[in-house]
């Protein structure tokens, strides 16, 4: 395993060798140790980039081995009988004993990984050696036995709907119980090709993984499902119950399991915690950023199981605190209004905060605050969004000190008011610099970085309902967030296939201090500022507050939304735009109440 550090071991257990890997040293709860367990048809390799930032950046103690028949580890002979679940809790025994063998682990299981792992941490002769579980992917066999059997006792049409979705999904267990035919394939065409179909239907960075042994570790992982489905499935155990703290987290796009099989898994996990991924089946490739840092929160929030003392639960425990919990954060116009609302929103659901404004004390106001809320960590950073030097430094900072963003608003904007011919040339400039090149400058920069890292990510562009609503008092303010909205869209469409999903908010009228500083063209300074209390009144009657708009931001992310009309206006005249824009245009002609 080409890991700088790394230390190869074997472990001898009822008849097998194991190989066994670590990184980092044993030390007590300052470096406690976390056990990486791998599925099918994978090796230990599979962990690489995971084991490597839970090494150097978490400074644990991280192990992984090879299952028995894969990677460098040995066969059982014969192979019928030598995958029971028995024999694979033996395994995972012999290698706690040898790494650890004074303090409970910390395990992680991805697919078979985990579904080995779900009986390792719900059998008797486990207890005590696990501090905590985290699973991705692979659900118990005792636990899915007995969602069937509910299912079918019971049927519903949305059960039953449940069950065939789920028996679609788990196609490939049926094929690999036929023998011989499973063993031919993965030692044939499918072994060769494997890798190119990881790399085009799950986007899985081509590399060191997988490994030459693929062919022969599928072959022989296929006895893994014959020897435990059918036998677990008919007769689940009735004591399946977690005694450690367990953290499932769940990728949305996952093409084998449904997320309905976790349904009422509190009831054999009491100590539970969620987490949901848009992502596909394999994760520890596509988003070993965000599994590490999950992996991370969780193991220190329960290391203190290992001395005796009872597990905690993470403290983000906000709404969508399952999605963005550890996330890295960056809003600009963080300052007040929506920005700061919207960096509230996602310090409550426990996500790392970067407030950006160009007024320093209300950016570090907005951090200090962020924290307190339930942020995990939040900075304040200064920066005028329409210089591209700045921007470019900013991003240079936030990836060299915080890491690589995984959600960005671009949300700093000023309003312009006033009729085409009044509107100067400098008025036009200043209004397109901070509302259109700033969200480019923040889509160029931020989002360069999260395709490059390649794991995913999502842009908020903050537009308006004036993008797509024409008004003869805002030709200069709904141009540039017209373009806001249109940029918006070609960006989707050109960041789809990266993972990286675009959405534009268009919020309508909202109380926030923007009407306060809004710009009125061709009149003198005290008609402008009689104007801006007038706008702010009106403003204030409808109060609208921000943080819905934030709250709408949140869910643009969760379920990736294109574009997200806020208020009741706002959606109202997106109907309108798109099955009447011939009364649109003419609510366009009225004069504002200005």
């Amino acid at each position: 395993m080409k890991i700088d550090g790394a230390r190869e071991r074997r472990v001898r257990t009822g008849g097998i060798d194991l190989c066994v890997v670590e990184l980092g040293e044993p030390g007590g709860a300052e470096r406690p140790t976390v056990v990486l367990v791998h599925g099918y048809p994978d090796s230990k390799e599979v962990w690489s980039e995971v084991a490597a930032r839970l090494a150097d950046h978490c400074g644990f103690h991280v192990v992984l081995y090879d299952v028995r028949g894969h990677g460098g580890s040995t066969a059982p002979q014969p192979l019928r009988g030598g995958f029971t679940l028995e024999k694979l809790t033996d395994d995972f025994l012999a290698v706690v004993d040898a790494v650890s063998p004074d303090r409970p682990v910390h395990l992680v299981g991805h697919d078979w990984g985990s579904v080995q792992s779900w009986e390792f941490v719900t059998v008797k002769r486990t207890q005590g050696r696990i501090a905590s579980f985290t699973s991705m992917s692979g659900p118990s066999l005792d636990h899915f036995g007995h969602w069937i059997k509910q299912r079918v006792k019971k049927p519903t049409p949305a059960k039953v709907g449940q069950l065939l979705g789920q028996g679609a999904k788990s196609w490939y267990v049926y094929m690999l119980h036929t023998p011989v035919l499973p063993e031919l394939a993965w030692r044939g065409p499918l072994g060769k090709r494997w890798p190119k179909i990881l790399e085009r239907v799950e986007r899985v960075p081509a590399g060191d993984y997988p490994t030459s042994s693929l062919p022969s570790d599928a072959a022989r992982g296929a006895w893994l499902y014959r020897d435990n489905v059918r036998s677990r499935l008919r007769r689940p155990r009735e004591d399946a119950y977690a005694h450690a703290p367990v953290q499932l987290i769940t990728p949305l796009g996952d093409a084998f399991l449904s997320p309905k099989l976790y349904d009422q898994l509190e009831l054999w996990a009491p100590q539970l915690t969620r987490r949901v991924l848009p992502a596909k089946h394999w994760v520890p490739r596509t988003r070993p950023d965000q599994l590490a840092a999950w992996i991370t929160e969780f193991v220190t929030a329960n290391e203190g199981q290992a001395a005796g003392v009872p597990a905690q639960r993470p403290a983000a425990d906000g709404k969508h605190a399952d999605r963005f919990a550890g996330q890295l954060v960056l809003v600009t116009g963080a300052g007040s209004g929506i920005g700061r609302a919207t960096a509230f929103a996602f310090a409550e659901a426990g996500a790392r905060v970067v407030a950006v404004d160009r007024d320093a004390e209300s950016a570090a106001r907005t951090a200090e605050l962020a924290r307190l809320i339930g942020a995990p960590e939040a900075w304040g950073e200064t920066v005028d969004v329409t210089d591209e030097q700045a921007m470019e430094k900013l991003a240079e900072k936030v990836a060299a000190e915080y890491g690589v963003v995984d959600v960005l608003v671009n949300n700093a904007g000023i309003g312009l008011s006033g009729s085409f011919f009044d509107t100067t040339p400098e008025d036009w400039k200043k209004v397109l610099d901070v509302n259109l090149w700033g969200v480019i400058h923040g889509c160029r920069l931020f989002g360069k970085q999260m395709a490059e890292r390649g794991q995913g990510g999502h842009i908020v562009n903050t537009a308006s309902a004036a993008a797509y609503q024409p008004s003869k008092a805002l030709p200069a303010y709904s141009t540039s967030k017209a373009a806001v909205l249109m940029l918006s869209e070609c960006l989707r469409a050109e960041l789809a296939g990266q993972g990286i999903g675009v959405s534009a908010i268009c919020p309508g009228l909202v109380n926030t201090n923007i009407t306060a500083t809004a710009r009125f063209a061709g009149v003198d300074a005290e008609e402008e500022q009689r104007r801006q209390k007038k706008s702010s009144r009106l403003y204030g009657l409808r109060n609208y507050p921000p943080e819905k708009v934030a709250e709408a931001i949140l869910g643009a992310v969760v379920h990736n939304k294109a574009v997200v009309p806020v208020t009741p206006e706002a959606r109202g005249a997106h109907f309108m735009s798109r099955f009447t824009p011939k009364a649109l245009r003419a609510v366009a002609r009225m004069e504002p109440p200005l």
